[in-house]
């Protein structure tokens, strides 16, 4: 009997990561592929990309309807329980052996705790991280601690895992998936990608992923502003926008981005850019500016630098391409003014991302196909001895 292996998903970026795991399942001998989309997938205002897991060739076993027009702390809070009532839906019919989440979105909470209460072991991507400015933080390691299996995208990420009473035989570190993904896909040349997305590449080019820092006491709002405010001292560069996530705060940096583009020639922003294209653009641009975690995951196998803003992303692992910086207009234009020296990037051919590892999704099949599956899933406490 098949081993039936329901994948989550509930945004563009999360899915772009799970694609090759979603199809290394699909392909095995031993296990069921059943998919549930969720969240910004399902909303037209990010741009309705299930269609593009429908394109890929994957069937959409369970659509979960759970995003508010609202980015509140209200509004996020309702929708994680509008999620929760619609997982308690798809969980009883599909009735999958292992759920898996990737991440720290609240979309990924609502299900795994919905599966913890229908006794469906999880299996969490992800990890062990730190992002000491998002409430991501504390979702994350929830999931953690619901979690059953785990597979961790670097050896220090294991150990903290371990750390929080996880028994060291459940725990794996595997590397980032979106790593594979990018040595898995044919991305597209530097003029199919001009012609996909209707924008011709300046001679410097920067690609901006932006999402609010929800545990910050200074608003999004006025911290995405001093980003605008310095990308403005820099007329000659040309911008590509990506819409951020559904976090608080996230729709007023949606008008402000709008807003911007419309007065500067240069600027261009997109719902979802999709992952070939996401991927395609990392290539070629100069650099990424913002605070997402593709700059400090991905990025860095493109040897591309990174301006990492403000706090979002503090704690995490980085390579030495990425420039860290306060949100601060000064402090922005000066590691733009970085980004660009010759020194700076003379140093992008030596870098090594630390999130590298072979046959990321095989290993994850491989456990999933494996690992022996009780009744209970009960677990105990595991001590660090000293």
């Amino acid at each position: 009997m098949l081993r039936k292996i329901c994948i989550v998903t509930g945004s563009r970026s999360e899915y772009g990561l799970l694609r090759i795991l979603m199809s290394k399942v699909k392909q095995s001998r031993n296990l069921q592929l059943q998919v549930i989309v969720t969240g910004m997938h399902l909303s037209p205002e990010f741009g309705l990309t299930y269609r593009e897991i429908e394109k890929d060739g994957f069937t959409i076993d369970a659509r979960v309807e759970m995003q508010l027009s609202s980015d509140t702390a209200s509004g996020i809070t309702k929708s994680t329980g509008l999620g929760m009532i619609g997982f308690a839906d798809a969980l009883e019919r599909l009735s999958p052996d292992i759920l898996v989440v990737l991440g720290d979105r609240y979309e990924s909470f609502a299900a795994a705790i919905s599966a913890l209460f229908f006794k469906i072991p999880v299996a969490h991507l992800h990890g062990g991280e730190t992002t000491e400015g998002a409430f991501d933080e504390a979702i994350r390691h929830s999931i953690s601690k619901i979690s059953m299996l785990h597979f961790t995208a670097t050896e220090a990420y294991r150990k903290r895992v371990i750390q929080m009473g996880e028994d060291p035989k459940r725990v794996f570190n595997v590397g980032a998936i979106g790593i594979e993904a990018i040595n898995s896909q044919k991305l597209l040349t530097r003029s199919e990608l001009e012609k996909n997305i209707g924008y011709v590449f300046r001679s410097r080019n920067l690609l901006v992923t932006y999402h609010p820092e929800t545990l910050s006491k200074i608003s999004p709002a006025i911290q995405f502003g001093e980003m605008l405010a310095a990308l403005s001292k820099f007329p000659e560069i040309g911008i590509i926008f990506t819409y951020p996530n559904s976090d608080v705060a996230g729709r007023v940096i949606i008008d402000m981005i709008n807003e911007f583009c419309t007065t500067r020639p240069n600027a261009v922003a997109f719902k979802s850019l999709g992952s070939v294209r996401y991927l395609s653009c990392l290539k070629y641009v100069d650099g990424l500016l913002g605070n997402s975690s593709s700059a400090i995951i991905e990025l860095p196998s493109f040897k591309r630098g990174a301006i990492n803003i403000g706090g979002r992303q503090k704690g995490r692992l980085a390579a030495a391409n990425i420039i860290n910086c306060a949100a601060k207009r000064k402090s922005i234009i000066s590691a733009i003014d970085q980004l660009y020296s010759s020194s700076f990037r003379r140093t992008l051919k030596s870098v090594v991302n630390p999130y590298y590892r072979k046959n990321t999704s095989s290993t994850i099949v491989k456990v999933l196909s494996s690992y022996p599956l009780d009744k209970s899933i009960s677990k105990p406490f595991h001590d660090i001895d000293g």
